[in-house]
C-alpha cells in the first residue's frame, strides 16, 4: 500500500523554481542499516517522489539522509546522480568521514550534514562542532533536529556555530508551546544572530491540536515567518515515515495549510524560491 502521491492539486500555485528542502528517498536494493528503523521500501522510491513533486508544483529538492540508512549515504547519493542539478543532498558525516569522501559527495550534490538528537539519529549534538569544522571548507551547513523544549539548554552549543546552520521542523517543540514561551523566544534569538535558518515542515509530528489546521504549530510558524521571512524554508518531509499510511497527511492539503500561514505571494516566493536557492546554490 502506497502513500497518496497524486490527486486534486493544491489550491496554492507555487512560483517557478520552488524547492522542497527536506524529504527522504529509499530504494529496494538498499535494505537499511541494522542500527536504524526499517525502511519503507514499498512506497517511497524516487519515482514516487517525482510524482508527488509534479502534483504539488515543485521543481527542485533537497534529499535528506534518512535514519533507516544511518551512515550509509549510497541511496541518497544515487538519487542525486539521477536528478542532477535539480537536487542537493544532506548526508550523514561522522568524525571519521575523510576529506576524500566529502569531496566526492560534494561533486555529486551534497551540501550539508545531518545532526539529529532524537531516537534513531545517526550523529547527535555531541559531534556538532566537529562535524561543522569538517564541512566548513566546502561551504556546507549542518541541519539540526532536537526537541525544541530543550532550546535553551542547547543554545550555548548552537552559539558556538558561526557558520550557517538550519534548525529542523520549526524547532520541533514536542510539547505544548506558545510564541510567548521561553524556549520559542530562545529560537528567535538564535535566528537574530544571523546564521540560523528554520525549516517549516513535519508540522503533524509536533502538533497537539492536530490537522488539518494544526492550530498550535500554526501560531509558532506564523511568528517565525513574521519575525524573519528571509530565514525560513519549507519542507514536505515526504514520505512521512513517522505516520501510518492511514494517518499520513494529504500533501496537497498540507501545502495549502502551510501556505495559508504566509502573508502574501512575496513571502511565498522568498520561502519557496529565494531562500533555498541562495542556500543551496541552485541555478
Amino acid at each position: 500500500m502506497k502513500r497518496i502521491i497524486t490527486g486534486i492539486p493544491p489550491l496554492t500555485q507555487l512560483p517557478a523554481g520552488s524547492v522542497d528542502t527536506h524529504m527522504h528517498v529509499y530504494a529496494p536494493q538498499h535494505l537499511g542499516h541494522p542500527n536504524g528503523p526499517k525502511p519503507p521500501l514499498d512506497f517511497a522510491n524516487l519515482d514516487d517522489y517525482l510524482s508527488l513533486q509534479r502534483w504539488l508544483g515543485l521543481e527542485k529538492v533537497v534529499i535528506v539522509q534518512p535514519n533507516a540508512y544511518q551512515t550509509d549515504n549510497r541511496c541518497m547519493l544515487e538519487a542525486l546522480d539521477q536528478l542532477g542539478n535539480n537536487a542537493r543532498g544532506i548526508v550523514v558525516v561522522t568524525p571519521e568521514t575523510s576529506e576524500e569522501e566529502l569531496l566526492s559527495m560534494h561533486k555529486r550534490g551534497a551540501r550539508g550534514a545531518r545532526i539529529m538528537e532524537l531516537p534513531g539519529g545517526a550523529v547527535g549534538l555531541k559531534h556538532l562542532t566537529e562535524v561543522n569544522a569538517k564541512i566548513r571548507a566546502l561551504g556546507w551547513h549542518c541541519i539540526v533536529q532536537f526537541d525544541g523544549r530543550d532550546m535553551i539548554e542547547h543554545t550555548p552549543l548552537l552559539n558556538q556555530i558561526n557558520d550557517t546552520y538550519i534548525i529542523d521542523h520549526g524547532g520541533k517543540f514536542l510539547g505544548p508551546t506558545t510564541p510567548n514561551s521561553s524556549s520559542f523566544k530562545a529560537l528567535l534569538k538564535l535566528i537574530d544572530k544571523g546564521n540560523c535558518y528554520v525549516k517549516i515542515g513535519a508540522v503533524y509530528e509536533s502538533s497537539y491540536t492536530g490537522g488539518e489546521e494544526y492550530t498550535d504549530v500554526a501560531a509558532l510558524s506564523k511568528a517565525l515567518i513574521k519575525h524573519a521571512p528571509e530565514r525560513i524554508l519549507w519542507a514536505s518531509n515526504w514520505p512521512h515515515v513517522s505516520q501510518t499510511i492511514e494517518d499520513a497527511p494529504n500533501d496537497a492539503q498540507l501545502l495549502d495549510t502551510v501556505c495559508s500561514w504566509i502573508p502574501n505571494d512575496e513571502v511565498i516566493e522568498k520561502i519557496f524560491v529565494t531562500n533555498p536557492h541562495q542556500l543551496y546554490d541552485f541555478t
